[in-house]
């Protein structure tokens, strides 16, 4: 089995810790996209870890994870964090790969990553990592792959400070390296979890463009980045969060207004922990938005969702979604990609009852209070696609399945 878990909103959806909890029943964890603009966050027995560049399931000793093709790559971040896991007791030695495809982003790119966002009329709300830039190189044909650090003629092309930072790394990179495209099929018979990185609202085709990362954060990022095709991905899932959330610049139709809803952005928020894990930068917060996950969707051929953070409404009395926008005084019910008419667009909300139950204590679905079992099925009939997976807490083991992902 080959299954994909993508973010189904802007990112920050709890990906890292579903990815975690599912890599326990598959024999590799592949990382298809982004670089170290990701966090990941993952909470294990009270230990919290917050991963970037390596795949979640590098947290079972047992597995072997790969970072794939469509990931650019920064080696620096990319050994501190992993003698961040040394130092945390988890043995990565032998168990993290990285394709020979993938790009290597260079300091300087961190700097040109800030300036060029600066000069835009309209800033992004770049994390400043590099990832923009390393992505304009690779699409120019003048970036550099792991592929390339042996090859001569290509790094003669490099000098003075690029050049020292490039030997630094070069030879414990080189000793990472795999051609992917071949380990996927020699494991073509194994379990694997392809994991992305941001939202399939940030997909630099689907996504609230120009709003958008620079890579493929869509589900058929998993085969470009992965060097496998697509017939061969057996299930997509997408996970989302019961509330949206953003980071950075971008239409959001659905964000809490600071004057009158300031104090429920501030409690979802802080009872979320809605603080970038790469940046620290708080979360734009808002009411979940039904249109954009349909959109998702579809988009993505999702066959399962997985909802996360349900237990943020615990101590509500009444919680809403969107349901539809109004743009200009026109009822609009599917997502739309002119930002001017997105920037419009005020959430059409529907309400529901709270459940006033504490709720990561369930250990199954039919242990949800009756109030939170209507919530579940009302964004399963709005969005035409089954929620598989519920989380309602940050530990490994508050999740429960109520369709296995690793069946067909």
């Amino acid at each position: 089995m080959k299954v994909v878990v993508i973010g189904a909103q802007w990112g920050d959806e709890g990906k890292g810790k579903i990815v975690d909890y599912l890599a326990e029943e598959a024999k590799y964890v592949v990382r298809y996209a982004g670089g170290p603009n990701a966090g990941h966050t993952i909470v294990v027995d009270g230990k919290q870890f917050a991963l970037h560049q390596v795949p979640s399931g590098i947290l079972y000793p047992e597995k072997k994870v790969y970072l794939g093709a469509g990931m650019v790559i920064d080696p620096e971040a990319l050994f501190n964090e992993l003698q961040m896991l040394k130092d945390n007791g988890i043995n990565w030695e032998g168990r993290v790969f990285i394709s020979d495809r993938a790009q290597i982003i260079l300091p300087r790119y961190r700097q040109m990553d800030k300036d060029r966002d600066a000069a835009r009329k309209r800033p992004i709300g770049t994390t400043g990592r590099g990832i923009g830039i390393a992505y304009s190189e690779k699409a120019q044909r003048d970036g550099l792959r792991l592929a390339d650090l042996d090859w001569s003629e290509k790094m003669s092309e490099y000098d003075g400070e690029d050049k020292a930072y490039l030997d630094k790394y070069k030879d414990r990179l080189l000793s990472m390296r795999v051609d992917l495209t071949e380990r996927m099929w020699e494991y073509r018979n194994d379990n694997i979890l392809f994991e992305g990185a941001q939202g399939a609202m940030l997909d630099i085709d689907s996504g609230t463009y120009p709003y958008v990362s620079s890579g493929a954060s869509c589900a058929a990022g998993a085969a470009t980045g992965c060097g496998i095709g697509p017939k061969n991905l057996d299930k997509i899932l997408g996970v989302f969060k019961a509330y949206e959330t953003r980071v950075g610049n971008g239409p959001m139709p659905t964000e809490f207004n600071d004057t009158s809803e300031g104090e429920l952005c501030q409690y979802v928020r802080d009872t979320g922990r809605e603080y970038g894990v790469t940046t620290g930068r708080a979360r734009r917060c808002g009411y979940l938005d039904l249109v954009a996950l349909r959109y998702a969707c579809r988009v993505n051929s999702i066959d399962g969702l997985v909802l996360t953070h349900l237990d943020i409404y615990d101590a509500m009395d009444q919680i809403e979604a969107c349901v539809a926008y109004d743009i200009n005084g026109k009822i609009v019910t599917d997502f739309p990609a002119n930002v001017e008419a997105m920037n419009a667009a005020k959430p059409i909300l529907e309400k529901f009852s709270g459940w006033k139950t504490e709720l990561k204590h369930c250990k199954k679905y039919e242990n949800l209070p009756e109030n939170a079992r209507k919530y579940v099925e009302f964004i399963e009939d709005f969005t035409g696609t089954p929620v598989d997976i519920i989380s309602v807490g940050y530990e490994r083991d508050e999740t429960f399945i109520r369709k296995n992902p690793w069946t067909k």
